[in-house]
């Protein structure tokens, strides 16, 4: 149990069986009195799951959209995003969030991830009216660790039917994982034997994002991660992640996060939001 920012954080290890898709998997609840806050939340070519034991995010928005979405939003699901959101909260947030992988997320999920790109949909509406009681059941057990057995009970069943993604999309995404980014798709394409195409199409139905705008994301969350580092330097995180030059790596963290590299160093970010 840690303490981060105005918050109390929550975890433990979770099962083998879900690892490989898992990122992070932690409890939250605020550790002070209740009082509105606004988050940015930037790429990070992970789907995340929120469920909601307390109040309920007031508003949530991606930014530079035509309008903001003014439905009150509970437990929540949002697929891959190539720009960020503003979310508003009123205060007494209890909740359990969860970081999943693409691939995780589309076996867990039994849809293709592109109908989740850029989307913020009720937990409901992806695993139905099943997810109502499940959070029925997780609000009213006070106990964390019993809380998360609930909890890897309901993934693991969901696991065992999920779709299996294609042996050549999980390579593919291995292969960008690792480099960053920093890999070419015909590169990708070549090793993982498709056409261009043909991985292009199968990659961003179970993916959610094509290969190149994943490579986008996944440099610049590596770019994010080095920044908000004590001692960071702009110039080696500039090389190591692979930007043309400076004026390069501005461009991509306006275009993905609204943001500057600056700003973000000297942020607060935790999993993926920053405090405004």
């Amino acid at each position: 149990m840690t303490r981060v920012g105005d918050r109390w954080r929550v975890t433990r290890p979770w099962p083998a069986q879900l690892r490989p898709i898992v990122h992070s998997y932690a409890g939250y609840w605020e550790a002070v009195a209740a009082s509105p806050y606004r988050v940015r939340l930037v790429p990070t070519g992970r789907a995340v799951v929120v469920i909601s034991l307390g109040e309920p995010f007031a508003q949530i928005h991606r930014l530079g959209g035509a309008s903001p979405n003014s439905q009150v939003t509970g437990s929540l699901i949002a697929g891959l995003e190539d720009g960020s959101r503003v979310c508003d909260h009123p205060g007494g947030q209890e909740a359990i969030r969860l970081e999943l992988t693409p691939l995780g997320a589309f076996r867990l999920f039994g849809m293709p991830m592109s109908e989740l790109t850029n989307r913020v949909v009720e937990l409901s509406d992806v695993l139905g009216p099943g997810a109502g009681l499940l959070v029925e059941q997780l609000a009213t057990t006070g106990d964390w660790g019993a809380r998360f057995d609930l909890l890897d009970i309901a993934l693991t069943a969901r696991l065992e039917h999920g779709p299996r993604p294609a042996p050549e999309v999980s390579h593919a995404w291995r292969l960008l994982a690792r480099a960053g980014g920093a890999i070419p798709v015909g590169r990708i394409a070549a090793e993982v034997g498709w056409s261009q195409g043909y991985l292009v199409r199968r990659f961003t139905e179970q993916v959610g994002l094509t290969p190149k705008v994943s490579a986008r994301v996944l440099r610049f969350h590596r770019a994010m991660g080095l920044l908000t580092r004590e001692g960071a330097n702009l110039a080696e995180v500039t090389a190591a992640c692979g930007f043309y030059d400076q004026a390069h790596l501005n461009r991509e963290f306006r275009s993905l996060a609204g943001t500057t590299p600056g700003q973000m160093a000297a942020a607060r970010v935790a999993e993926g939001a920053l405090a405004l």
